[in-house]
């Protein structure tokens, strides 16, 4: 007997509006655009697309809301899928059909799961991670808690990924904690990369996916406990990777130099130079942009709007207001106090004449975006 659809949390509601639809290169696809009859048939064709092919059970037919978001990085692919409770087995029948070739990193973001693949077997739980290959047998099933599961998959060739095949499988159908650095850093870029999805266009989308490629062998690697097979063109981008999310974390630290970040990292200063000749800025103008954004983030943000303009540039490290100031007003085109009274303005006239459309615009000031250059101040 079916059921109906399991309680949606907050946030994770399918909008019917946005089925079908793209913000740069990310996909969205709701399951409200489709009569609930054929929901979960629709689901199916979904993950025969974006993931491969096999076979899906659910009690929730009657039905299956469901949502898939896909970001295609070059050879990688990050996709996103909410979905009530269900069962999923690949067979040799279904490998015989179609075999893609390919890895499935699975990051349960709510919900949990077991996983068998190659005589492992795994319980999953969230936060964790999973790794699947599309050329074995998998079984793997969602335990029904009465709410929505959400996973994150990230999808990539075998050929992409620089470890030999023999030692990744060892890992499939096994629990895989994000942990340790290798682990904290891919778990950053996957939630970043979630968070960011509709900003990223086609110049950046190669670059990414192949950090996010190196980034997963580096992850595999050490929990295979076998350094010695990442390729030193990997260790380089993760050590990129690494001092990237150092600079990150540290924005608020005035102490915050090139010296620092080198000797923190057990490199000379010159090798850390050379590390960010393959970025969009030096290194001292990372961070100063990044600060400069959290400013610009800090000042158009209402929860703040009596704190003064010097305490919230100090917050980020930077210490001489005039300094601040000029180099606010070369990056974004105006003062830090008219940004603010411009951000202001802006609110207080979307708050009284809302638009009537599917998405609100974002705030003008918006949140701040590490990875591109510093743009001009919006209109």
């Amino acid at each position: 007997m079916s059921k109906a659809n399991p309680r949606e949390p907050a946030g994770l509601r399918p909008d019917p509006k946005r089925a079908g639809g793209r913000g740069g290169l990310l996909t969205t696809l709701s399951s409200e655009a489709v009569q609930a009859v054929d929901r979960f048939a629709w689901y199916s064709d979904q993950i025969q697309r974006y993931i491969f092919p096999i076979t899906l059970s659910t009690p929730y037919t009657a039905d299956f809301r469901s949502e898939v978001s896909a970001l295609q990085l070059g050879a990688v692919q990050v996709a996103r899928f909410t979905f009530p409770p269900l069962e999923a087995a690949r067979t040799a029948r279904h490998i015989r059909s179609v075999d893609p070739e390919t890895y499935q990193l699975g990051w349960m973001r709510r919900g949990a799961m077991t996983a068998t693949q190659l005589r492992n077997d795994a319980f999953v739980g969230p936060g964790d991670m999973v790794l699947f290959g599309t050329s074995h047998p998998l079984r793997a099933g969602v335990r029904d808690e009465g709410a929505m599961t959400e996973v994150a998959v990230l999808r990539i060739p075998k050929n992409a990924l620089p470890l030999p095949s023999t030692q990744v499988d060892r890992l499939l159908a096994r629990r895989l904690a994000p942990e340790g650095v290798s682990g904290a850093l891919l778990h950053q870029h996957l939630h970043t990369l979630l968070a960011h999805a509709s900003e990223v266009g086609p110049a950046e989308a190669h670059r990414l996916g192949t950090v996010t490629a190196d980034l997963i062998a580096s992850f595999a690697a050490d929990r295979l406990d076998r350094a010695e097979l990442v390729p030193s063109e990997t260790r380089t981008t993760v050590l990129r990777a690494r001092i990237n999310a150092f600079i990150t974390r540290h924005l608020g630290d005035p102490e915050l130099r090139p010296a620092v970040i080198a000797a923190h990292h057990h490199i000379s200063l010159r090798s850390l130079h050379a590390l960010f000749q393959q970025e969009p800025a030096t290194v001292a103008a990372t961070i100063r942009h990044r600060r400069l954004e959290r400013c610009r983030a800090d000042l158009a943000d209402p929860g703040m709007r009596d704190r003064p303009i010097a305490a919230i540039a100090a917050r980020w490290g930077l210490l001489v207001p005039a300094e601040f100031s000029r180099a606010f007003r070369a990056a974004y085109g105006m003062s830090p106090g008219e940004y603010r009274a411009e951000a202001t303005r802006l609110r207080r006239s979307a708050r009284d004449h809302k638009p009537l459309c599917a998405h609100p615009q974002a705030d003008p000031a918006g949140r701040p975006h590490d990875e591109n250059p510093p743009t001009r101040a919006a209109r």
